[in-house]
């Protein structure tokens, strides 16, 4: 069942939006050098108690994992691109660090994820960085009333296609309000003008996410982290959206990030201050 929500509704669920962007800046300015993982989620869970949030991850439990999610946020490194289990892992100087964290505020949830490189940065690496950003902000762009759902899919695989990456459609985007999952999956890859038309007050969570060389996945034995079949890197950039009568709102847009719509500079893709 797909839930349309009132502005005011939105309007929680940008409460949220806000504190998941600050958690991901906070993670992605501590991931550095010699930091193991186990140091973030640990700093992850005290900023959702002292907020008084609900992880949407703690004790979730879908068909494809391996007994309850029992951590707060999913960090996934070099050719691991989705739910990263956190482990007792020390980043290494050119590591590539996915980030994807979802919470509940008073009942309304939002969901982001963002990709930064630690230490050194590697050019093919800002670049599947920059492609997934760039998925982003084009689907964001036609996720107008009236569009179709296949026309955000359509622009994610155009923007894949231009930069000769392959396109996995088994994980994509989601429908997300009172819960982290709802109706509607949204593939990374698909035809404009086909699927449901777009309303105000769907909300969505876009996710593109690509591998350097294939769209084959594996799975790691913790039954969770999910990896490039063939072991070439990944990145995954996330937002949850609202369509409204004025357009797309994106509820989870960190503060450069907004600086740069409104006009500001923003630093190079795949920066940890991005």
């Amino acid at each position: 069942m797909i839930e349309l929500k009132t502005p005011a509704e939105i309007d929680r669920m940008h409460v949220t939006g806000r504190f998941v962007a600050e958690v991901l800046t906070e993670v992605g300015r501590l991931a550095d050098v010699g930091v193991n993982l186990m140091d973030l989620e640990h700093h992850a869970r005290g900023m959702i108690a002292r907020c008084g949030a609900e992880s949407c991850y703690w004790d979730y439990t879908p068909s494809f994992g391996r007994g309850p999610f029992r951590n707060v946020i999913c960090l996934s490194v070099n050719d691991a691109v989705l739910h990263g289990l956190p482990h007792d892992y020390t980043l290494r100087d050119g590591d590539v660090l996915s980030a994807d964290l979802a919470v509940s505020i008073d009942g309304w949830a939002a969901d982001s994820a963002r990709t930064v490189i630690v230490g050194t940065p590697a050019e093919e690496d800002l670049r599947i960085i920059r492609a997934t950003e760039e998925a982003l902000e084009a689907a964001i762009a036609v996720a107008h009333p009236g569009n179709r759902l296949g026309d955000i899919s359509a622009a994610i695989g155009e923007v894949a296609r231009d930069y000769g990456y392959p396109v996995n459609t088994e994980f994509g985007g989601h429908g997300i309000g009172r819960t982290m999952h709802e109706d509607l999956h949204v593939p990374n890859e698909g035809r404009a003008g086909r699927g449901l038309t777009l309303r105000p007050g769907l909300t969505l969570a876009l996710e593109p996410w690509f591998a350097r060389t294939t769209d084959r996945i594996v799975y790691d034995p913790d039954g969770w982290t999910i990896r490039s079949a063939d072991g070439s890197r990944t990145a995954h950039s996330e937002h949850t959206v609202a369509i409204t009568e004025d357009g797309p709102r994106v509820l989870t847009r960190r503060e450069p990030e907004a600086a740069a719509t409104a006009g500001g500079s923003g630093g190079p893709p795949g920066a940890k201050d991005a």
